[in-house]
């Protein structure tokens, strides 16, 4: 990504608790002690991510284990929300090195998160696949979005990461007290149907913001209008085939 894409690109952040939250991060951020910097918390979320993946593994062998990750999420949020409200309240701001850090965190933490939900037994290794797939896809459009409209967009329809972040947290506990459902009939796993929801909501996201971002592209960079010779003026040469 270029020096100016990155220095010059928005944030945009619409999700329904966007408010709240950045009165809530302003309000930790200048309560957090010196020594505490924002490659610590970008550290510690990553550190929370790969607990929580490594959670779900383990609650293949103890439901238990079920809790432990929703304390991941809690501590992910945490780390991952305030490291870039602590640099601009200490204005210590580094716009490419920590567009870079973060989304790369962010990856590795997705991976490793829906590895440890696709070895759990509560969700289907092809389907945790399937979700893995396309959470990097709509990530990949986002990222493609922000170096050529200059927006990143932080949200889709009111939902952006700690929203999700709250849903799954909701979703895990509600497996320690009904781990299946019934459709049609026939059990399914809630984690199965819930993934293969989510799979169909970002194709969907990544259809809508696609289209949006290339219908603006196409109106921001039309067609050069080609100029018409003037009358009178002498064809050019013959083409020989």
């Amino acid at each position: 990504m270029s020096d100016t894409a990155v220095r010059t690109h928005v944030r945009e952040n619409r999700s329904l608790l966007a408010a709240c939250e950045r009165r809530v991060l302003l309000w930790l951020a200048r309560r957090l002690p010196g020594w505490v910097t924002s490659d610590q918390l970008t550290a510690l979320a990553l550190a929370a991510m790969l607990g929580s993946g490594l959670a779900y593994w383990m609650a293949s062998l103890n439901p238990a284990g079920l809790l432990l990750v929703v304390v991941g999420l809690a501590v992910n949020w945490f780390g991952d929300s305030l490291d870039g409200t602590l640099a601009r309240v200490r204005n210590q701001q580094r716009p490419r090195y920590g567009y870079y850090v973060d989304h790369v965190v962010d990856l590795i933490g997705a991976c490793a998160l829906l590895g440890g939900l696709g070895l759990s037994g509560y969700m289907s290794p092809l389907v945790a696949l399937g979700l893995l797939a396309a959470y990097l896809l709509v990530s990949a459009e986002a990222y493609l979005a922000t170096h050529a409209c200059g927006v990143f967009r932080l949200s889709t329809w009111g939902f952006g990461p700690t929203e999700l972040r709250i849903l799954l947290a909701a979703g895990t506990l509600a497996l320690l007290a009904k781990p299946t459902v019934v459709l049609m009939g026939q059990p399914h796993r809630l984690f199965d149907v819930g993934g293969v929801a989510a799979i169909g909501a970002m194709t969907a996201v990544l259809l809508w913001s696609a289209a949006r971002n290339t219908a603006a592209l196409y109106r921001a960079e039309p067609l050069p209008v080609r100029e018409r010779p003037a009358t009178g003026q002498a064809p050019g040469p013959p083409i020989v085939a």
